[in-house]
Formats: structure tokens, C-alpha cells, sequence
């Protein structure tokens, strides 16, 4: 039986949430509804998206039906098959596997439902928008950081999910700028693999391979992300290497930036997700009322070329903390202080 959606109304910062055992039905048929399809409400990143998109929402007079599939293909296809029924104007969707969601698409359009690809890009399918980063930018930012740092000797990769379109086009912008240092033999590339739905645990399993396979001799650790990045650090804290290798990451999630404190994470891509949120809020209610959107390029799926709208990440590390996470509000000093010890706190 597929999980109950839910409609969440935003009450300045307090979330009312309603539950219901059967598929949400319309409640107002002048309120405007959209959808927003999340594939697994884990980690601290979605619920800020979704909570930021809420609000948006909300203020340009639109209803949000949420749904989180917890990391099932079917069950979301059953959560957006519902919204539909209830209503919704635009549907709002961040898939796990963006070669499957495909499906949701089509029974989107069969209903005359327009669809915002979120974050990652829907494959092979007639999306009317996409809204993300800019994945070539942040894996440019990755590399160069570590390579401007190790210029030489072995690395690690730990890529993102191979459901993920997004993984593969970061990993692609990665070895772009990596490959002429492997050309030349300065850097050596020891381990380099996709991991499972982007599972620390996966990465953390990567990781001890690669420090036994090379017996600890390894100069940086290319992780896609922080949550990879952190099971890579606690496998390189294992064997007393943490501190000692560079480990790149993305999302800015307060363990990383913890841990850029401390020294154990090199750096982190921010991506200011509450615009990205608000962006995508504000172009849902354009598509829902006809309105015209405000991309500015378009980007492949392997079907059609996607009005795109691709925002701009920012490299976090230790030296602007506080004028990048915490001036945006994203994490806070209290937060990140209490994770460190009184020689490292951040004043």
C-alpha cells in the first residue's frame, strides 16, 4: 500500500501536518496545487528544500501535496499518481533513479500536469523545466581545489549513484580537468567507482579497500558529496590518515563543515538550496498559471533539450565559513561550534 501523502501548510516557521490514509483529494478548487515528488527524505538537504519551497509557495498563494517515497521507485510513482487525482497543476519531481522516473512524467502529461525536473535531470522524457546547479561547475571547483593542493600522487574517486544521471555528468566534469595530470603521470587514480544510492556506508566500504589496496598511501579523495565523504573520513580515521589526505565533498551538510573545521574534510560546494527552492516554487506557479518561465538555456535528457534554469555554486572551506554558510543563515555558528572542541571553535 503506498504511503499517505502529505499536505504540509506553512504557518510562518511551524509546520502543521495533516496525514491521511487515502490519496489526497483537492480540498479548495480555486487554490492552486502543485506537487512536489521527493524521492527519500533523508539527510538534512531535502527537508530544507522542501520546507523553503513551502514557504515560497504559500506566499504566491499555492497549496504544496508532499510526498517522500523513501527511496521506492514504485511508491513514488504511486505518491505522484495521487497528486494528480488530487489536483495539482505542476508537479515538482526529484527522482532516484532519473532513468525510471520517466513514467512519472508521462502520467503527468497524460493529465495535462506540468513538470519541473528537480535537482536532478528526468531522462529521455518531455520535461517542461529543469532546476539544479551547475554540475560541470562543481566538479571543476572539487578538483581544482585538490589538485591546486596535490598536484601529485594517488587519488581516490567516490562517485554518486549510477541511478543518478547528475552523478555521472559530475563525475564527467570531474576527470575533465583531472585527466591532463593523469596524462602525465603526476596523479594516479587508484580507486574510482559509483556508489549505491549515494550511501556513506558504500563510500566508507570504498574507502577501506582503497587504503588497504594502496596501504594508506593516498594523496586526496575525490567524494562527490559530504555524505560520502563523511564515511570516507571515518575509514581514513581508522587508520590514522584523517587530517593527512584531502577529501573534497558537496551540500555544505553541518557534519562537513564540521569537519572542514577540524580539518579532517579539505572543502565542500555550497549550494545555496533555499534559492534553489524559491526558484523552483516561483517557476511552478508560473507553468501553473501559463506564465512564461525565466530559463535562460536549455539542457539535453536525451529527448529534448530542457529550459534550464542552473544556479551558482560556492567553495566552502575553512577560511570562509562565516561569510558563506553562516552569512546566508544556511548553518549556524552555534551549530557548528558545539561539534568542535574549545581550540577549534570558529569566532
Amino acid at each position: 500500500m503506498a504511503k499517505p501523502l502529505r499536505t504540509l501548510t506553512v504557518l510562518s516557521s511551524i509546520f502543521v501536518i495533516a496525514l491521511s490514509e487515502q490519496p489526497m483529494q483537492a480540498q479548495d478548487g480555486n487554490q492552486l496545487k502543485i506537487g512536489f515528488s521527493i524521492e527519500a527524505m533523508k539527510g538534512e538537504r531535502w527537508q530544507t528544500d522542501l520546507n523553503s519551497f513551502e514557504v515560497r509557495a504559500k506566499q504566491l498563494g499555492a497549496e504544496v501535496i508532499s510526498g517522500d517515497a523513501n527511496g521506492d521507485d514504485d511508491l513514488q510513482f504511486r505518491q505522484v499518481k495521487d497528486m494528480i487525482k488530487a489536483g495539482i497543476k505542476v508537479l515538482v519531481l526529484l527522482p532516484r533513479d532519473t532513468k525510471k522516473a520517466g513514467r512519472m512524467v508521462d502520467a503527468a502529461k497524460a493529465a495535462n500536469v506540468k513538470v519541473i525536473s528537480y535537482d536532478r535531470l528526468v531522462q529521455d522524457t518531455d520535461v517542461d523545466l529543469y532546476v539544479s546547479f551547475d554540475r560541470v561547475e562543481i566538479g571543476r571547483m572539487q578538483v581544482e581545489y585538490l589538485v591546486k593542493r596535490a598536484p601529485k600522487g594517488n587519488y581516490v574517486l567516490i562517485a554518486g549513484s549510477t541511478n543518478d544521471e547528475g552523478a555521472k555528468a559530475l563525475h564527467d566534469a570531474q576527470m575533465k580537468v583531472l585527466q591532463p595530470y593523469i596524462d602525465r603521470g603526476d596523479i594516479q587514480v587508484i580507486a574510482d567507482g559509483y556508489t549505491k544510492d549515494w550511501l556513506p556506508s558504500e563510500a566508507y566500504l570504498s574507502m577501506l579497500k582503497a587504503i588497504e589496496s594502496s596501504q594508506g598511501n593516498i594523496a586526496a579523495v575525490l567524494a562527490s558529496n559530504d555524505g560520502m565523504a563523511a564515511g570516507a573520513i571515518q575509514a581514513l580515521r581508522e587508520h590514522k590518515l584523517a587530517g593527512k589526505v584531502l577529501v573534497s565533498g558537496q551540500d555544505a551538510d553541518l557534519a562537513a563543515i564540521i569537519c572542514i573545521a577540524q580539518g579532517t574534510q579539505a572543502m565542500t560546494v555550497y549550494k545555496p538550496i533555499i534559492n534553489e527552492a524559491v526558484r523552483a516554487a516561483e517557476e511552478a506557479v508560473h507553468l501553473a498559471r501559463s506564465e512564461k518561465t525565466d530559463a535562460v538555456g536549455t539542457i539535453s535528457n536525451g529527448k529534448v533539450k530542457v529550459p534550464a534554469i542552473l544556479m551558482t555554486p560556492v567553495l566552502v572551506t575553512k577560511d570562509n565559513i562565516k561569510t558563506t554558510v553562516v552569512k546566508d543563515g544556511f548553518q549556524t555558528l552555534k551549530s557548528i561550534n558545539q561539534g568542535l572542541s574549545k581550540d577549534q571553535q570558529i569566532n
